[in-house]
């Protein structure tokens, strides 16, 4: 990363290690998430519909993971600038990917008791 700007308070920047860390987290996660799902029996669920879940885990996942270093330089930069914060714009994917894959997963469950 390029040192530019003024040195930001220890704390800052140790938050944001701690975000990049939680990113990498969830990206961990949400891959376990999706082997699991993909592990699934197919007489539990309907096998391509575990499978379509198990895959939109598994992106989820690599874009997290993907995305963790880029936003952590980002923000790593504003703060050396002292400017705002760049906005987070994969929030809304990733909950309402979670979300959707939730949903689906519990009416999954429901039907096939």
């Amino acid at each position: 990363m390029d040192i530019e700007g003024h040195e930001p308070d220890p704390r800052f920047t140790l938050a944001n290690e701690r975000t990049f860390l939680t990113w990498l987290s969830t990206s961990l996660a949400l891959s376990a998430g999706g082997v699991a799902m993909a592990a699934v029996p197919g007489e539990v669920f309907i096998p391509w519909v575990s499978t379509a879940l198990a895959v939109v885990l598994v992106l989820l996942s690599a874009l997290a993971a993907a995305m963790a270093y880029p936003r952590w330089r980002h923000v790593q930069r504003a703060l050396r600038r002292q400017a705002p914060l760049p906005p987070l714009a994969l929030a809304p994917l990733f909950g309402y990917g979670v979300a959707a894959v939730a949903v689906l997963a519990l009416i999954l469950i429901v039907v096939a008791r």
